[in-house]
């Protein structure tokens, strides 16, 4: 389970942050999870509620937004957001398209106090 390396590595770096912006409390951490970032965001939750405890997160709120796969064709050149694990594009079916958008996890915001 390589969620729990990973909330550790985002606890460290909200306790980073706060640090450096003279918080001593993080209200809210928002992360942005890529549905091809093989991140599990139900063992991410479970990973952060077992880890925040003795940090300066440990009131904080979790919210995780799930990116889908967004798209360029590099036929059409149009920009697409996948509903499906269906990699082609869903104007002209190319299968030659770069991914622009869904395969990273992001820490989008912090809340400090």
């Amino acid at each position: 389970m390589h969620e729990y390396s990973i909330i550790q590595s985002l606890l460290n770096n909200c306790e980073e942050n706060a640090g450096q912006n003279g918080s001593t409390k993080v209200t809210k951490v928002v992360v942005k999870i890529g549905v091809l970032s093989g991140v599990e965001p139900d063992l991410l939750r479970i990973a952060f509620d077992t880890f925040k405890e003795n940090t300066i997160c440990h009131d904080a709120l979790f919210v995780i937004n799930i990116q889908k796969v967004v798209i360029k064709c590099k036929t059409c050149g149009s920009t697409s957001t996948l509903e499906k694990h269906h990699y082609c594009c869903p104007l002209c079916e190319s299968i030659d398209i770069d991914i622009l958008d869904g395969e990273d996890m992001y820490l989008m915001q912090l809340e400090l106090q």
